[in-house]
């Protein structure tokens, strides 16, 4: 990252933030902590997909999965 920019937030928000980033750089600390912010969003769609879904759409579905699987392999 040799292109730098500064970000204003309040004092308390900053020292919040150093004590969670430890050694980290800020910028590998800030992607570190977008990555887990999207992980856990897409969790929680995956978890609601799931909620969603009945038994029998779930064995559906691992069923077209292994389906898949057996017709898909290579050799």
């Amino acid at each position: 990252m040799s292109n730098y920019s500064t970000i204003s937030v309040p004092g308390e928000v900053k020292r919040t933030l150093e004590q969670a980033k430890g050694d980290r750089d800020w910028g590998r600390f800030l992607l570190d902590l977008y990555a887990e912010a999207e992980n856990a969003k897409r969790e929680r769609a995956f978890e609601k997909l799931v909620e969603s879904l009945s038994e029998e759409d779930l064995e559906a579905i691992a069923e077209s999965i292994g389906e898949f699987r057996e017709r898909f392999r290579i050799g």
